[in-house]
């Protein structure tokens, strides 16, 4: 699974830093996979075309696109979910390679949320198995496989 260390440590500090499209770009999804709540346009990572593109694809093929009731979101620089204050904290006292770690993923780019109002944060996730197999056959990890579910939470499993 991704850690936010690597992607600090490959991409640098997405709070301080501006990208300058060095690896944040706006895609345009190819008009077939404009299927249902999938956007047009989405601002993400370049490393998440491919197997979004291939997840998406997966999810008409298989027949699971119907599931897909919200697109919540790729990217946005902010702090993991509840850990706001923790990450606080430790930028006062000048750790910053510990408060790294509470940076979410999101914030380079390379996670989605999908669902959300019906897959939140602790909660036993609604996603289907087969849906979400469309994304793990391709290169991402599930946010609702782990200790703090996340169901809505899907991110590239290696960068």
């Amino acid at each position: 699974m991704v850690t936010s260390k690597q992607c600090f440590d490959k991409w640098g500090d997405p709070l301080t830093t501006h990208d300058e499209g060095k690896y944040m770009v706006m895609w345009d999804v190819p008009a077939n996979l404009e299927i249902g709540v999938i956007p047009k346009r989405i601002y993400c990572n370049r490393a998440m075309i491919q197997p979004l593109t291939q997840a998406f694809t997966n999810l008409i093929q298989r027949g699971f696109v119907n599931e897909l009731k919200t697109w919540d979101g790729c990217f946005n620089v902010r702090i993991k979910r509840g850990f706001e204050r923790k990450y606080a904290s430790l930028i006062k006292a000048g750790k910053i390679e510990e408060a790294v770690k509470y940076i979410s993923l999101h914030a380079w780019g390379i996670a989605i949320d999908v669902n959300a109002f019906e897959n939140g944060l602790n909660v036993t996730p609604k996603l289907s198995a087969g849906f979400v197999k469309c994304f793990t056959d391709v290169g991402f990890d599930w946010g609702g496989a782990c200790t703090r579910k996340d169901g809505m939470h899907f991110q590239l499993s290696k960068i």
